[in-house]
C-alpha cells in the first residue's frame, strides 16, 4: 500500500502480464473491496487500504502473495 495525495492506494505489482489476465482481475478485485482502481503494466491498483483483503484473494486464486507497506 502506497500514500499518494493523502489517500491510501493498495498496489499489487510484479505481475507476469502476459500469464495473467489484469483487467479481469483488477475487475474482480475492485468488486472484491467495493471500490475503483485501475489494472496498470505489471500490476493493479485498488483505491484505499485493502491489503489484506487482497491478499486473502491472492493467495485463494493461486498466487505467492504476501502483505507489504506496513
Amino acid at each position: 500500500r502506497e500514500k499518494r495525495r493523502g489517500k491510501w492506494v493498495t498496489v499489487v505489482a510484479g505481475l507476469d502480464p502476459s500469464a495473467t489476465d489484469l483487467k479481469q482481475l483488477a475487475k474482480e478485485l475492485k468488486a472484491k473491496c467495493a471500490s475503483g482502481g485501475t489494472a496498470t503494466d505489471d500490476g493493479v491498483e485498488v483505491q484505499g487500504d485493502h491489503r489484506d483483503k487482497i491478499v486473502d484473494h491472492l493467495k485463494a486464486l493461486g498466487y505467492p502473495a504476501k502483505p507489504a507497506g506496513g
